[in-house]
C-alpha cells in the first residue's frame, strides 16, 4: 500500500499540495501522526525545497505547478518563450479560475534576447455605455454581479503577440488547458479560495455548477468539472480568439451578462483593442529595470521606491529595521503620486510619470523621510483615496534562446464578479472596481483620483507589475506578482532581497513582507501560515523596531505571491545557433510557497 500512495502521489503530484490529504492516507498506511505523516510524506516524493528548479535550456515558474509543467513541455518543443505564455494562462485560467482567466485582462511583458522589448496591455475596459455616475444608486453593484464586469482582453492579447513570436501550432497551445478543464484536481489554495467565496459560489448557478457537488462545496483533492469552458476552449482552440470576440461564444456569453443586469453588449467585444507600447525603462542600483506603463502603476512605482532608496547611497540603507522603515515610507510616497496616473488614453499622465521615473524627484521625496518617525497621510501629499485592487496571478518565462515573458493575469477579486457565465463556463472579472467613484471614500477625508474616473473604452488603474530585469545588456531576471494591491510592495521586496541583499532565491521569496498603502494608514506585515504549512511573520524585533518610530501595525493572514527566474550569467554556456553576444546562463526558477505552486525547467 505504501508503494500504491507513492505511485499515487507521482502521478497526480497536485496532491503534494494537500497535506491534510496526504496526513489522512499516512496515519492509515504508516501509522505516523498527522504531523509527522505530512512530513514524512512529502520528504519522501521529493528531496528539496520543489519550488525551486535548475535549468540550463528553458524555465516556467507559475503559482500551479500543473501550469508550469504545460508552459515547460512547449519550451521542450522548441516554443518560444510566448508560445509557452500562451498554454500557461489558459491553464492558470482553468486551475485557478478565482484568480484570472480569460473573462479577465492582462499585462505582459516581452523581453527578445535580440534586446528588442514590448508592453501588452489587454487590460479590460469599461463597455461603451459605462458612466461616471452608473453605481450612484447601489454602489455594491460596483463590486460584484453583472454590472461589475468590464470588456475582457486576456486572450486577444495573447493572441496578438503569438502572432508575432509563436512557433507552435495555436491549437497545440490551447487543448492541454481545454483537457483540464473537464476534470481537474482542486489544489488547496484554490479550495481556501473557494471557502472565502462559498456564499457568492451558492448564490451564482453557473459558480455553484462548477464548485459545488451534492450540495457541498469542493474540497483541497476534489475532482472539478467545467465541460462549458472545455467546450468553449476547444472552440478557440479551432478557430481563435474570433469566436469569443466575433463568434458563438462571444454572443452566448454577453447573454449571460445581459440576463444578469449587465451592460457590456456583443459590440464591446467587437471593438476591444490591445495597446502594444515600449516598456518603462531605468537604470536603478547597477540593473535596468523594464516595467509596464499606465495604467499599471506598478512598473513606476517600483521604479520610484527604489529611487528613493538608491538615493541613500549605500545598499545597507535597505537593511534591518532602519532599511524596512525607511523602505516603507517610500511606499508612502509613490502610493501618494501613484493615484495621479490614469489610462493615458484618457488622462495626461506625462508629468506625473516623469516624475516617478525621476531620480532627482525621488531625491527630494528622500528629504521628507526622517529615520526616526513616521506621519500621517497628510505628510506625503496625496490628493485622492487609493483603490484597492484585488487578486490576480503572474507567471514568469524564460526560453532556450533566452527570451523573457513576464505576465500578470486577473479577474480582480476571488471569482471576479462572483458571476459564471453558463453557457461558455467562463468566470467573468469585476474590473470595474478598479475605478474611482464617490463612494469608494471608506470614511477618508480624502476625495476620489479623477484620473481614474469611469469613462466608455477606458482601462482602469491596477497595481499589476510584471518585470524583466538587465544587468549589461543580459537578461538577469524576469519576475512579478500577483495580490493586488500589495503586489508593488512585493515585487520591489523581492529585488531588493535577491539582488540588493544578496539571498537566496527561495529565501528571498519566503522572507515576510511588509506592506503599506497611505490610506489606511497601518503597516500590514505578514502572520500566518500558507497551504503548505510554512509559517511566515516578521519577527519582533522588527515589529517592535517598526512600531518605536510611530508605525501602526497589522498582522495580516495571505500576501503577495511571487514567481521568479534568475538568470545566472556567470555560469554561462556557448549555445549552437545562438548569437555570440547572448548569454545563455543557467536558469534558477521559484515558485512562492504561499500559494503552493512549484515551476518546471529542463
Amino acid at each position: 500500500m505504501q508503494k500504491a500512495l507513492t505511485n499515487l502521489l507521482l502521478t497526480y503530484p497536485e496532491l503534494l499540495e494537500s497535506f491534510t490529504y496526504i496526513a489522512i492516507l499516512s496515519v492509515v498506511l504508516w501509522g505516523l501522526e498527522p504531523c509527522q505523516a505530512s512530513v514524512n510524506v512529502y520528504n519522501h516524493i521529493s528531496s528539496g525545497r520543489r519550488e525551486v528548479v535548475e535549468a540550463h535550456k528553458g524555465a516556467v515558474a507559475a503559482d500551479d505547478g500543473r501550469c508550469s509543467r504545460i508552459g515547460r513541455d512547449v519550451l521542450k518543443e522548441d516554443g518560444h518563450a510566448l508560445d509557452a505564455a500562451v498554454a500557461t494562462a489558459l491553464c492558470l485560467g482553468v486551475v485557478s479560475p478565482a484568480s484570472s482567466g480569460i473573462g479577465g485582462g492582462a499585462f505582459m511583458l516581452v523581453r527578445l534576447a535580440s534586446g528588442e522589448a514590448e508592453a501588452y496591455d489587454s487590460r479590460e475596459t469599461a463597455p461603451a455605455s459605462a458612466s461616471e455616475n452608473m453605481y450612484v444608486n447601489n454602489p455594491l453593484s460596483k463590486s460584484s454581479g453583472a454590472r461589475a464586469v468590464a470588456v475582457p482582453g486576456e486572450l486577444v492579447g495573447l493572441y496578438q503577440a503569438w502572432q508575432k513570436y509563436g512557433r507552435i501550432p495555436w491549437k497545440r497551445l490551447v487543448l492541454p488547458a481545454a483537457h483540464l478543464a473537464e476534470s481537474f484536481i482542486v489544489s488547496p489554495y484554490l479550495a481556501f479560495q473557494m471557502n472565502d467565496s462559498k456564499a457568492a459560489i451558492f448564490a451564482d448557478k453557473g459558480l455553484r455548477n462548477v464548485f459545488t457537488s451534492n450540495g457541498k462545496l469542493l474540497q483541497a483533492g476534489d475532482k472539478c468539472h467545467n465541460f462549458m469552458l472545455a467546450k468553449t476552449l476547444k472552440a478557440i482552440a479551432e478557430y481563435g480568439p474570433k469566436v469569443f470576440y466575433n463568434g458563438t461564444v462571444g454572443v452566448n456569453l454577453v447573454k449571460d451578462v445581459r440576463k444578469a443586469g449587465g451592460i457590456l453588449t456583443f459590440k464591446d467585444l467587437q471593438n476591444y483593442k490591445i495597446r502594444v507600447q515600449k516598456p518603462l525603462s531605468a537604470d536603478i542600483m547597477g540593473y535596468k529595470i523594464l516595467g509596464m506603463p499606465p495604467p499599471s502603476s506598478g512598473g513606476a512605482g517600483m521604479i520610484l521606491v527604489l529611487n528613493i532608496l538608491a538615493s541613500y547611497g549605500v545598499p545597507s540603507a535597505s537593511y534591518g529595521v532602519l532599511g524596512l522603515h525607511r523602505m516603507i515610507e517610500a511606499f508612502k510616497h509613490m502610493f501618494a503620486v501613484r493615484m495621479n496616473l490614469g489610462d493615458p488614453d484618457f488622462v495626461n499622465v506625462t508629468n506625473v510619470l516623469a516624475d516617478m521615473l525621476s531620480p532627482k524627484f525621488a531625491a527630494e521625496l528622500k528629504k521628507t523621510i526622517y529615520d526616526n518617525m513616521t506621519f500621517g497621510p497628510s505628510h506625503y501629499g496625496g490628493k485622492w483615496n487609493e483603490i484597492d485592487d484585488h487578486g490576480t496571478s503572474h507567471f514568469s518565462i524564460v526560453d532556450v534562446d533566452r527570451n523573457a515573458v513576464s505576465i500578470t493575469s486577473t479577474v480582480n477579486a476571488y471569482f471576479g464578479a462572483k458571476l459564471l457565465s453558463q453557457k461558455t463556463g467562463i468566470v467573468l472579472n469585476n474590473e470595474m472596481d478598479d475605478f474611482s467613484i464617490e463612494s469608494n471614500s471608506s470614511g477618508s477625508s480624502l476625495p476620489p483620483a479623477p484620473p481614474n474616473f469611469i469613462r466608455p473604452f477606458k482601462r482602469p488603474l491596477s497595481s499589476m507589475t510584471p518585470t524583466i530585469l538587465l544587468q549589461d545588456g543580459q537578461l538577469r531576471a524576469v519576475l512579478g506578482a500577483s495580490g493586488g494591491i500589495k503586489i508593488i510592495a512585493a515585487t520591489t521586496q523581492l529585488f531588493l532581497n535577491y539582488f540588493i541583499k544578496k539571498m537566496e532565491p527561495l529565501a528571498s521569496i519566503m522572507e515576510p513582507r511588509v506592506y503599506h498603502q497611505l490610506i489606511p494608514n497601518f503597516v500590514d506585515y505578514e502572520k500566518w501560515t500558507t497551504v503548505l504549512g510554512d509559517h511566515i511573520e516578521l519577527s519582533e524585533k522588527i515589529v517592535t523596531g517598526l512600531e518605536k518610530r510611530g508605525h501602526k501595525l497589522r498582522g495580516v493572514i495571505g500576501g503577495s505571491i511571487c514567481q521568479m527566474i534568475v538568470h545566472d550569467l556567470h555560469s554561462h554556456t556557448r549555445v549552437q545557433n545562438l548569437p555570440k553576444n547572448v548569454v545563455h546562463g543557467k536558469l534558477i526558477a521559484v515558485s512562492d510557497p504561499r500559494k503552493g505552486g512549484f515551476p518546471a525547467g529542463f
